[in-house]
């Protein structure tokens, strides 16, 4: 018979492991290097059982958390089997096809071992500023296969024995446009395992290896359930929803994203069959990458009181075809895969909302808006300014979106604007809410933002990976779209529009980039919006006086509209 823990020890066993995960986390944050780390807290830092299952994981970034666990599983699966992990070994990957996410996102994994043991593994995933390719920020809009996006590091073992590999380390240093920066995150990364690592010793010490064993498992165990009730309480059907990606960046073709979700008792089927073929562009997603996506909406719009770990995924079966854009096969360009992975979401919730009506807020803004500049001075040398920035918040049932709200998908802070100023030739000149950009309904969709910088060095380049120009968030229940997003040179005065996804944009000194995000969906008709919602929205300049009148029926003066 199996070891059963009772429910205080299990209680408290979990919630050690909870803390060794964000012990770690903050140790990354601490020791880390770049305004990716540091600011943007673009990073993500778990703990694993013995087979490589997720068993608790800091407060973080679902885009990582949920591909960590599936990424161990194939490297355990085809590349190195848990035997020939030796204690102090650490293992490096950032191969999209070897269950990687894509080449920027790297990822560390260590054994933990008690009394000669495994007891698990610690495990961390970061964005680094630049893992070398076509693009500064290996960001390259251009790239029609994943051999032009980076240095791509297959499982390897980066430390044996906890003795460090210098000539791998030399071999990515060279390779990437900042050195310094990868260097210092990367032995973060690898610092934090060693925390987790002692953490996860400590709990084996005190309870016995056997008891936290048998404690991952019932946590494992515990959160499956709760899944499984969530979706248990949302009725049988067939519920089915579609939205686009404006295009792969290299042809104009719209990319399709169909989801069809099939629920029955307390199991749900995701089948992304009907989905368009991988493209040839950046924007394609690996399988792993598509059930992240799936994992996040799913459980998000589930609702309900669990833990996340990879007990949640259990109930969640995924269909997706091969040689799809969620499915694609090597060597197909991925680096730009999270405007599919929003998509993915987006259109999930969009089909649970015929589920769960009243339950589900209308589309969020839908893209990571994420955009590197390579800066060249004679004085300061050469860096790269990577940001990605976020838009509004589509507008709930019961009241209006946030402006300017990083959805829970990518989870990640603004980095501010006076740190960007203090390390790149780079000066910011507006910052601001984008009026006008929020869906209009009874409640209202949250505004995107406006991001407006100068680049102040002699010579620069460009590269950005957008969407939601064409296919904007859609709202629900009568409620409209938010606004599209937009991208502006400004040179000598004169703007000049820019396409979504571009790469190697050259940028002369004096320059100014305008970045517009998208904003969120509305809920309900406008008609029904309240007159003193929309008087307040004009007050705080959410919504100008001649959108409100357009939208609204609003007129000069009056704080009445149709419907009030």
């Amino acid at each position: 018979m199996r070891n059963q823990v009772d429910a205080v020890r299990l209680e408290i066993i979990r919630s050690a492991l909870v803390a060794a995960a964000e012990e770690m986390s903050v140790a990354v944050f601490r020791a880390g290097r770049s305004n990716a780390i540091r600011e943007m807290l673009d990073f993500s830092t778990a703990v694993f059982d013995a087979n490589g299952q997720n068993v608790a994981q800091a407060a973080r970034i679902p885009m990582h958390l949920n591909t960590m666990a599936p990424c161990l599983e194939t490297i355990l699966a085809r590349h190195i089997p848990a035997e020939a992990w030796a204690e102090g070994d650490v293992v490096v990957t950032n191969d999209p096809y070897c269950g990687g996410s894509h080449l920027p996102d790297v990822l560390t994994f260590r054994a933990v071992f008690h009394d000669g043991q495994r007891i698990g593994f610690a495990g961390t995933m970061c964005h680094h500023t630049d893992i070398g390719g076509g693009a500064p920020g290996s960001y390259n809009a251009a790239a029609t296969e994943i051999f032009a996006e980076g240095v791509r590091i297959p499982p390897l073992k980066i430390k044996r024995q906890g003795v460090l590999n210098d000539d791998l380390l030399a071999f990515l240093l060279q390779n990437v446009r900042e050195p310094a920066t990868l260097k210092g995150d990367l032995v973060a990364q690898i610092a934090a395992l060693d925390l987790g690592a002692v953490r996860m010793i400590r709990i084996a010490e005190r309870y016995g290896r056997d008891i936290l064993l048998a404690a991952s498992r019932q946590i494992l165990e515990l959160s499956e359930q709760a899944v499984r009730r969530a979706i248990a309480a949302v009725p049988d059907g067939v519920y089915a929803f579609e939205d686009f990606v404006d295009s792969d960046g290299i042809s104009d073709q719209p990319v399709r994203i169909a989801a069809q979700l099939t629920i029955t008792g307390d199991r749900l089927v995701v089948d992304l069959t009907g989905s368009s073929p991988q493209t040839a562009g950046p924007i394609n997603c690996t399988l792993n990458v598509a059930k992240c996506a799936i994992y996040y909406a799913t459980i998000a719009g589930l609702g309900g009181e669990f833990h996340a770990n990879s007990g949640c995924y259990l109930p969640i079966a995924v269909i997706a075809p091969e040689g799809t854009v969620v499915n694609a096969l090597s060597p197909a360009s991925v680096v730009n895969r999270i405007n599919v992975g929003h998509r993915i979401v987006n259109v999930i919730l969009g089909a649970l909302a015929q589920a769960r009506p009243g339950r589900i807020p209308a589309a969020y803004y839908g893209v990571s808006y994420l955009y590197a500049v390579q800066a060249i001075d004679p004085a300061m040398g050469r860096s790269v300014y990577l940001d990605s920035i976020v838009g509004g918040w589509g507008a709930e049932p019961t009241r209006d979106g946030a402006h300017v709200f990083s959805c829970g998908l990518h989870n990640l802070a603004s980095i501010p604007i006076e740190m960007i100023e203090s390390r790149h030739p780079i000066t910011f000149t507006r910052y601001a809410i984008r009026q006008d950009s929020g869906g209009a309904g009874r409640f209202r969709g949250g505004n995107g933002m406006v991001r407006e910088f100068r680049l102040d060095a002699a010579d620069g380049s460009l590269a950005a990976n957008f969407d939601r120009f064409r296919f904007t968030p859609f709202g629900l229940e009568g409620g409209q779209p938010g606004a599209a997003g937009r991208l502006v040179l400004v040179r000598d005065g004169a703007e000049r529009d820019l396409p979504a996804k571009l790469v190697g944009l050259r940028l002369q000194q004096g320059d100014i980039i305008r970045v517009e995000t998208s904003g969120g969906g509305g809920y309900g008709p406008a008609a029904d919006r309240d007159g003193a919602a929309v008087g307040r929205d004009i007050a705080a300049g959410y919504v100008s006086p001649a959108a409100a009148t357009s939208a609204y029926g609003r007129s000069e003066g009056s704080t009445q509209v149709h419907g009030a």
